[in-house]
């Protein structure tokens, strides 16, 4: 009787040592900002439709901030701080334990947890890659001293480090891919996928997340759009108008014997307005020997198209419904990053997805020659 007594209270403390450790558990960070001084605000954020919700917010004393609480599942957030000198953030996984944050310009680093450690062994070397090609960037654009041949090679080198990084990027992602760190590089970088590798890489992510992640439900649905737009497929028509106003179809430009570049694009996107240039040049080497290009918007706003048509020498048809990333040819054709590049041969068949610079330059002479 007295054993059975013993064990029961020994049970209870047990319990209640267990229940409060529980109480006890939960989440630390703590974490410098470069550049920032005592007083400085510091916020504990997540991204939601695009936008970024403030969660929670601390002030910089000693040097530090603290951010305090409890997780119960894994989750993507963000630390973000506006020193004097410009805004900073950084990317980390929101899980109980201590988690160690330094907010740097170049450099930044979250550790401590497992998941964090995990990406920023990814993140770390990211920097690294991403340091070199700026440095060399400042060299081609600083150093009028440099020859056509360095400027040749420091370009092949900056190729280099962009292809190093997306190999980094997918490794992280095919050795992660069970876990959350390498979701979350994979719902950041698909659509560098083609249609079949995303259908591989859905395979094999657990029940779980797919059932709870709404990205990763879209993703499984564009996916399934790609399919039917992918290379080798009949080029799916759709209308909209001219910055004029007209009512036009995508199948009043295709299969007129003519290879058709679709370019997805838009005024405000920076890598579209730098690809321009290119596309200006292939136009008027190709535009008499049976190239069509025809140019999407993914704009908002009439006037901006307008004047991005003109200022960026933009001489062949334009169409758009003004509806941003609604846009219903971009739907269609599941584009979720611009510029995008569809190219549809005379038939009206789709022949490649996603080419730009040199690789496009290299189709359209092997389709056109």
């Amino acid at each position: 009787m007295r054993k059975s007594l013993y064990l029961a209270i020994a049970i209870a403390a047990f319990s209640i040592a267990a229940a409060y450790a529980g109480e006890k558990s939960g989440y630390t960070i703590t974490g410098t900002v470069e550049g920032a001084v005592d007083g400085d605000t510091v916020y504990l954020q997540k991204a939601q439709d695009r936008q970024m919700i403030v969660i929670d917010k601390a002030v910089i004393k000693n040097g530090k901030f603290t951010f305090k609480g409890k997780q119960d599942t894994v989750v993507s957030r963000y630390i973000t701080c506006q020193p004097k000198d410009g805004r900073l953030m950084i990317d980390f996984f929101l899980e109980n334990g201590d988690i160690k944050i330094a907010l740097t310009k170049h450099n930044d680093s979250a550790t401590g947890t497992p998941n964090n450690d995990t990406y920023q062994a990814i993140r770390s070397k990211a920097n690294e890659f991403s340091k070199k090609a700026n440095d060399l960037y400042s060299s081609l654009h600083n150093d009028t001293t440099l020859t056509k041949e360095q400027n040749e090679a420091k370009i092949n080198e900056i190729r280099n480090l962009e292809t190093s990084y997306k190999q980094l990027i997918k490794d992280g992602i095919n050795k992660n891919i069970t876990n959350i760190v390498g979701i979350y590089l994979y719902k950041q970088n698909y659509y560098q996928y083609d249609t079949e590798e995303n259908a591989s890489i859905l395979s094999q992510i657990p029940a779980q997340y797919m059932m709870n992640d709404s990205r990763l439900v879209t993703i499984k649905e564009q996916v399934e759009k790609q399919k039917k737009t992918a290379a080798g497929t009949k080029f799916t028509d759709f209308e909209m108008k001219t910055p004029e106003g007209k009512a036009v179809k995508l199948s009043d430009y295709v299969g007129k014997n003519k290879i058709v570049l679709v370019d997805f694009w838009a005024s405000w996107c920076g890598p579209c307005r730098k690809e321009m240039p290119n596309l200006v040049e292939l136009y008027a080497q190709y535009k008499d020997k049976g190239l069509e290009i025809v140019g999407v918007s993914l704009d908002q706003k009439a006037d901006d198209w307008k004047m991005a048509i003109k200022r960026l020498n933009i001489t062949w048809p334009q169409m758009s419904d003004l509806k941003y990333w609604k846009n219903e040819g971009a739907q269609l054709y599941a584009v979720n990053s611009i510029p995008h590049i569809v190219l549809i041969d005379a038939e009206g068949t789709i022949v490649s997805r996603g080419l730009h610079g040199e690789e496009l330059k290299a189709k359209l002479a092997e389709l056109l020659k």
